[in-house]
């Protein structure tokens, strides 16, 4: 039996991952580089310290990775106050403590914006602990942030909620079953190709198999 939840916070309990698509282009833009929308929304999910070199090569990368970083929080935190919660994320975590699991937020996000994001629906009164892009040395789909959050609750068996193919691939690298929700984008047969070991479409359908016994297949 998992005695840990741990839940992904950008595109699976705030429905951030469009914003973060447009600023990465905005960012991009100031650098005359014009990768289509579609190819940046595929590789978020990734640290900022991957997406650049996915998304625009390792040429972009080495010659103005950290001042397209830059750019981009400049261009979301313009965008950051139209983010809103998904409904039922508050009520996922509320159902989850109530099983008497430890809840742990795990985003690889910059704090302020992970600060802002808990706010939205009062994550700090229900998680055991939250992570951001401080806690980790690689970013997810390295299995540093999961890893991590489950050191933080001294977590001895966990289950990863994420919206995106790179929080499968970082479960798997850590050892830990995943569930994925289609709230970032992607489709279920990706989801569970990239290891997900099932997948609902939001936080709410989510609940309501919780109520089903779906955490006792792990």
């Amino acid at each position: 039996m998992i005695d840990t939840v741990i839940l992904d916070v950008d595109g699976t309990l705030v429905d951030s991952n469009y914003h973060h698509s447009i600023a990465w282009a905005r960012a991009f833009g100031r650098y005359d580089l014009f990768p289509p929308l579609w190819r940046i929304h595929r590789a978020i999910g990734m640290g900022g310290d991957r997406l650049v070199a996915e998304v625009a090569g390792q040429v972009a990368e080495d010659e103005n990775g950290d001042a397209l970083r830059d750019r981009w929080t400049t261009e979301f935190d313009q965008l950051i106050g139209e983010v809103r919660p998904f409904d039922g994320s508050r009520h996922l975590l509320e159902t989850l403590k109530q099983r008497g699991l430890s809840v742990v937020l795990a985003s690889s996000g910059q704090p302020q914006h992970v600060e802002a994001f808990l706010d939205l629906f009062d994550g700090k009164s229900l998680a055991d602990a939250w992570t951001t892009a401080e806690d980790a040395e690689e970013s997810k789909p390295a299995a540093d942030l999961l890893l991590a959050a489950m050191d933080r609750v001294h977590g001895s068996s966990g289950v990863m909620v994420g919206d995106a193919t790179w929080d499968a691939q970082a479960a798997r690298a850590a050892g830990l079953s995943s569930i994925g929700l289609r709230t970032g984008g992607f489709g279920e047969d990706e989801l569970r190709g990239a290891g997900a070991s099932a997948v609902f479409d939001g936080p709410q359908d989510l609940t309501d198999a919780l109520t089903e016994g779906l955490l006792d297949r792990f």
